[in-house]
């Protein structure tokens, strides 16, 4: 009986360790100052291969659009809207749509006006992906990039 307790309990740890859990996007984030007075953020989506991620522009009804909450701060403020590049745009059965999105890899862009010397421009970004055969749930990431 010991050992069928210890079999099972032995079991149970493989299929949890063996179980992936899927990350296929990595992000990255930069700025970069344009003046004494401006900067623009960069903030880099690395998408595994099969995978993508949806542009920010989709429409209602279809999948996750990739979108960025920034936190208001003294330091610094908004300058326009996150800008992203051409999305591939294709007809996806699972929505019944077009949708925009990207692969490989998208590099989204924030223009800033600064307040001061030094900034940290904090928030979140929630994305969703998906590859032939399944999407994953959004997820929220949060972010931090310092401004020098």
């Amino acid at each position: 009986m010991k050992n069928l307790f210890l079999f099972a309990v032995a079991l149970l740890f493989s299929m949890t360790a063996s179980s992936q859990i899927l990350k296929p996007v990595k992000w990255s984030y930069a700025a970069k100052r344009t003046s004494k007075t401006e900067a623009i953020l960069y903030i880099k989506a690395t998408i595994d291969e099969g995978w993508h991620l949806y542009s920010q522009n989709i429409p209602d009804g279809g999948p996750v659009k990739t979108s960025f909450t920034f936190t208001p701060a003294n330091t610094y403020k908004l300058n326009g809207k996150t800008t992203e590049p051409k999305p591939i745009v294709k007809f996806e059965k699972a929505f019944d749509m077009n949708v925009g999105y990207f692969e490989n890899s998208a590099i989204f862009q924030q223009k800033i006006k600064l307040a001061g010397a030094n900034a940290i421009v904090k928030g979140t970004l929630e994305f969703m992906v998906c590859d032939d055969s399944q999407c994953l749930p959004p997820e929220t990431v949060q972010f931090s990039i310092p401004v020098k």
